[in-house]
């Protein structure tokens, strides 16, 4: 059972943020083999979905009303821990980041930079790719804007 929390950066406990740069690091650093900063000073305007397993965090994003990041609401730093990942926490966590924004930033409309070979994952949730396939941080990406807008 994956329990949900959202919270701003002043509301994260100690605890609560060493945790996420842990599994941002764990995955986009360590397990995607790419050297970038990731501790980019956006966390401060960010509101934080955090996905936690028995007090571990296991799944988390980050979401920012628009203009913040992009011209609309947005979802970054999308990560599930490897092992928790065949429990279907990233369709979880993703969705309660979409209900987030909806209900905390009273947004509808969503921009993401996904990583392509993630596509058919967003595109579940209703997101179809904009413009052309793009490096990012020497990975593929794909702009991404959710159409349907009643999920």
């Amino acid at each position: 059972m994956l329990q949900i929390f959202t919270k701003t950066f002043s509301q994260l406990t100690k605890e609560e943020l060493y945790q996420l740069l842990q599994l941002r690091s764990e995955v986009f650093v360590v397990e995607q083999d790419c050297v970038y900063q990731d501790i980019d000073f956006k966390d401060q305007k960010a509101i934080h979905v955090l996905g936690f397993k028995k007090e571990k965090l296991v799944a988390y994003t980050r979401i920012f009303k628009s203009g913040d990041y992009f011209k609309n609401a947005s979802i970054g730093r999308v990560v599930v821990a490897k092992k928790e990942r065949i429990n279907g926490y990233g369709h979880i966590i993703f969705k309660a980041s979409i209900k987030a924004v909806n209900e905390i930033l009273k947004e509808k409309k969503i921009k993401i930079s996904a990583q392509k070979y993630l596509k058919k994952f967003y595109e579940k949730h209703n997101f179809k790719q904009i413009g052309e396939e793009y490096l990012e941080d020497g990975i593929p990406h794909i702009a991404m804007i959710n159409f349907n807008i009643n999920e």
